[in-house]
């Protein structure tokens, strides 16, 4: 715990037996109470050697329900367990998990609500290898919705996400995607609820166990970005009325576990 406060990670898991074990043993558990792992449908044993080597909190979904799918439930069941700060750490050792205890510290000292692991401070992302049409698009798309949600955010697109308790149960992340551009959604729903986000400079690597989508993919998911950001303006200038943006009531912390 941090300043009495729970803290919960959880991993959002596809395909992640080669890289899982390395990236659960260097979560600092002085500070970590609860790990959960969300195996969305894996064919290499994943849950399996989740459960071997001590992940108490282990969902597997029978079909794949996508990133956000996954991230959904994963969310809810932290809130279940009376988590009062959450992290989400990528199971394929992409980010590393030795930065949590910075943002942790961030979320307990009451300094932001929100902290995002940022690839784009600094020179992380193209020295740990990220390909270049991905830093310009990334880059490009950063702008667009720096300009259209009226915020200023070094990036939008990192999988490394911190939330303190009230965040999770503020917005209505139950109505977003199930697919990539999930996070982008959640990212305008703090934004338009007031929350204000903090960010970290963060290493990343890519290698060939690290998960990553493919061209197309991520021509989809830029399409997607843009939608989310023009909704976000028109939302903003009572254009619409989306249910995405509705807040919702907090919930009951009990702080009681919960089992699977």
């Amino acid at each position: 715990m941090y300043n009495g406060k729970k803290v919960v990670v959880v991993l959002p898991a596809y395909n992640a037996a080669q890289t899982l074990e390395k990236t659960y043993r260097e979560i600092p558990f002085d500070l970590v109470d609860e790990v959960i792992l969300c195996d969305d449908a894996s064919r290499d044993g994943t849950s399996d050697l989740a459960r071997r080597i001590g992940i108490e909190h282990v969902i597997v979904h029978p079909d794949n329900r996508g990133y956000g799918g996954n991230q959904k439930s994963l969310y809810n069941k932290s809130l279940e367990l009376g988590a009062d700060i959450v992290i989400m750490l990528h199971p394929d050792y992409q980010y590393t998990p030795k930065l949590i205890p910075a943002m942790v510290n961030i979320i307990g000292d009451d300094l932001y609500p929100v902290v995002l692991g940022s690839r784009i401070l600094g020179k992380g992302a193209l020295l740990g290898g990220m390909p270049l049409y991905k830093y310009i698009a990334n880059r490009m798309l950063t702008l667009t919705q720096n300009l259209l949600i009226n915020y200023k955010l070094s990036e939008y697109h990192t999988g490394y996400r911190a939330f303190n308790r009230q965040v999770l149960e503020t917005i209505n992340f139950n109505e977003n995607s199930d697919d990539f551009v999930f996070d982008n959604e959640m990212l305008s729903q703090i934004i338009y609820a007031g929350f204000h986000i903090g960010e970290v400079t963060c290493p990343t690597k890519y290698f060939e166990e690290a998960s990553s989508i493919n061209f197309s993919r991520s021509v989809r998911y830029g399409l997607g970005v843009l939608r989310v950001s023009v909704s976000h303006l028109a939302q903003r200038l009572g254009l619409v009325k989306l249910n995405m943006y509705k807040r919702l009531q907090p919930r009951s912390n009990t702080n009681s576990p919960v089992s699977l």
